[in-house]
């Protein structure tokens, strides 16, 4: 492209990282290993319940209409329905809930809604983490504010850390819990600070939530921002926005089934953003996902199939190596060397593919906080990750 052209472009393009796995084919290049397994892609593989491939079987029919972007009132009222149940939150499904495709285009999305690029704004997210909150702060035109997450903080981040200056720059704040990669759990007390802070300064916060269904104890599930709002007697969600997908719950990526629930007036102005956006779920997938969401059995079952291989990798690996994460389906692991070179050297020897730490994070004073970690997604059949982590063990 000509320098004229380059000259139009958002300049927040110029700013974008390589996604991690661009990346890695660089850091894997010539390397072709025999049996690979892959842990790298946090893609789940459990099977797909029945019931809700019967839902979009017999829902095919509804695609001779255009789906609205607000979607069917029953879906909203499904979406709810879960919210109340889960979170003890009560939730207008008409004007508090808007279903989306997938969490990862509205977790983009947003931010190109809330943020002025006019003015001198910032955007919280967490390091290491998802890499769309940090290309949606850039192409929104704010500054990205680097939230580091380290284990002497049980990997959430040290919001003690921030100044009232730089909370007063914030319109956006992105928390993951559980999060990925590392794992950890905001507790209920932390959420209820950081809403007390958004009504302080006028930020809101972006709650992604796609892993709170899959955690260790069944007694004590991870808390939601909604819960934490309610508790606080704010049940109109000021500045309060939580995404919630079906992909990890149900075992549905192909679905790209999610929603946003939360503040009224946001939701209200983020569905005016998505008219024009054009990103309306199909009514099948709507149909579907009505049945996935009124159904707690499939889901208790999944969680118990991630419970069973984070038990045996744990048994497997030296315990000076593993700790069990507080919530979702990844292992984040230290390592003895340098994250790039053990990922490689492991993919070479052993043929296991993971994610150098370092390639989730960024730099803050010259330090990375995902140097020296590995990201292994244990979302293969339990057999396949046992065998994986078998290797990495004789690796290590």
């Amino acid at each position: 492209m000509s320098h004229a052209a380059n000259a139009g472009m958002n300049p927040g393009l110029e700013k974008l990282h390589a996604y991690p796995f661009e990346k890695m084919r660089g850091l894997f290049a010539g390397i072709e290993p025999a049996q690979v397994i892959d842990l790298s892609i946090g893609e789940p593989k459990h099977a797909t319940p029945s019931f809700i491939i019967d839902a979009l079987q017999q829902s095919l029919g509804s695609i001779s209409q255009y789906p609205k972007i607000a979607g069917d009132p029953e879906l909203r009222r499904a979406i709810a329905a879960w919210v109340e149940r889960r979170f003890n939150a009560p939730i207008d499904p008409d004007r508090q809930v808007l279903p989306v495709n997938g969490t990862r285009e509205a977790l983009f999305a947003i931010a190109q809604c809330v943020i002025d690029s006019h003015r001198d704004q910032a955007v919280m997210l967490p390091n290491p983490g998802y890499q769309i909150y940090e290309g949606a702060a850039l192409l929104a035109g704010a500054e990205p504010h680097y939230l580091a997450l380290t284990d002497a903080f049980d990997f959430d981040p040290d919001y003690d850390s921030i100044s009232p200056d730089q909370w007063q720059r914030t319109r956006l704040l992105y928390l993951c819990s559980p999060g990925n990669p590392c794992g950890g759990v905001t507790s209920l007390e932390t959420l209820q600070r950081l809403i007390t802070l958004s009504v302080e300064h006028d930020f809101v916060i972006a709650a992604d939530e796609c892993y709170s269904e899959i955690y260790p104890d069944e007694q004590q599930p991870p808390p939601g921002l909604l819960e934490a709002a309610t508790n606080l007697g704010h049940t109109d969600y000021r500045n309060c926005l939580v995404f919630h997908s079906l992909s990890k719950r149900s075992n549905v990526p192909g679905m790209r089934s999610g929603f946003v629930a939360g503040d009224a007036e946001l939701i209200d102005a983020f569905r005016r953003y998505r008219t024009y956006h054009g990103c309306a779920m199909a009514p099948p997938f709507q149909t579907a996902s009505v049945a996935a969401w009124g159904d707690e059995k499939h889901v208790a079952a999944n969680r118990q199939q991630y419970r069973q291989k984070f038990t045996a990798a744990l048994e497997i690996l030296p315990e000076t190596v593993a700790q069990p994460p507080q919530g979702g389906f990844y292992l984040w692991l230290p390592t003895p060397i340098d994250d790039q070179s053990f990922a490689r050297t492991l993919y070479h020897e052993q043929g296991v593919k993971v994610v150098p730490g370092s390639f989730l994070g960024r730099d803050q004073q010259g330090l990375n906080p995902g140097a020296d970690y590995i990201r292994c997604a244990l979302v293969a059949d339990e057999a396949t990750c046992n065998e994986a982590v078998k290797r990495i063990a004789r690796y290590l």
